[in-house]
């Protein structure tokens, strides 16, 4: 027989994730969608009742980003520019409607490879915070998706908070859909820039949805540092190695046409990033 919990703080989640296995109902965006009309066959464990997962705290090193914090509460809440490519982002998770009341933490454990969050999250080196009945532990939000619909939770685990080390710069996100709202994506990319003296300090840049698992592209951030900020960055984003990505070809579009239109977003991407004219959003 199925079970149904809906505890009221975080130690009587973790001891009964210590008990058996359970699934875990956040914002339910994907969750219902997936279940679709099928019976439950698993142990739901409803967490909407912890309001100690919710919302967006600042210590001496790091931003705190609670597992049940919302795409609305990101875009509301008072964040440095760096985190303007997650902010955009979250404005991309479909609807407002689906944006009140889908969780960031969700949106990294459903693990889908076009999952919004993720590019604008790994530009910002997060981190995630797993918790158990026994232990807490930090894992890289690199290190943390495995894979299509693949994380390394282990039994018992929940993520708790997306922690991001105090971050420098100015962000931005674009998009290439199908359509220009309401769309999974075809390939997106955040990129963040820190310039000192006009010139390129330091550059992250990642890709969604043209591999297993988004990606930060070593090979264009190398290319651009040291570089003097103007038209000279898009150039380098145009020669340099992308060898981190695999995308697959589907209904939205071929291998082929995400490696050639990545290269254009990702130039976008930087320049948005510096604060340079570009498109802001990008249609197939």
């Amino acid at each position: 027989m199925t079970r149904y919990a809906k505890p009221t703080t975080v130690d009587e989640a973790l001891a009964l994730l210590g008990e058996g296995a359970w699934r875990i109902l956040a914002g339910g965006t994907d969750f219902y969608p997936a279940q679709g009309s099928r019976p439950f066959r698993v142990n739901v464990l409803d967490i909407n009742g912890l309001a100690a997962l919710r919302g967006i705290a600042e210590t001496d090193t790091h931003w705190v980003i609670g597992a049940r914090t919302t795409w609305t509460d990101v875009i509301r809440h008072p964040l440095p520019p760096a985190f303007d490519a997650l902010k955009q982002a979250a404005g991309e998770v479909g609807s407002p409607q689906i944006q009140n009341v889908a969780s960031v933490a969700g949106n990294l454990c459903n693990a889908s490879p076009a999952a919004d969050g993720v590019p604008g999250l790994l530009v910002l080196d997060a981190e995630v915070e797993l918790r158990s009945a026994a232990a807490t532990r930090h894992l890289p939000l690199s290190d943390f998706i495995l894979g299509n619909r693949r994380t390394a939770l282990q039994p018992g685990e929940m993520l708790t908070a997306i922690r991001v080390p105090k971050p420098a710069g100015t962000s931005a996100f674009v998009k290439l859909g199908a359509r220009r709202y309401l769309v999974i994506s075809i390939a997106m990319v955040a990129a963040r820039l820190v310039v000192e003296n006009g010139v390129v300090a330091d550059a992250a840049v990642a890709v969604g949805s043209c591999s297993a698992v988004a990606r930060r592209l070593a090979g264009v951030e190398a290319a651009l540092r040291g570089l003097p900020v103007g038209t000279g960055l898009a150039e380098a984003v145009r020669s340099a190695p992308m060898t981190e990505l695999s995308p697959i070809a589907d209904v939205r579009g071929s291998a082929e046409y995400r490696l050639d239109a990545v290269r254009e977003i990702v130039a976008r991407a930087v320049l948005a990033a510096a604060s340079m004219p570009t498109d802001d959003k990008v249609a197939a």
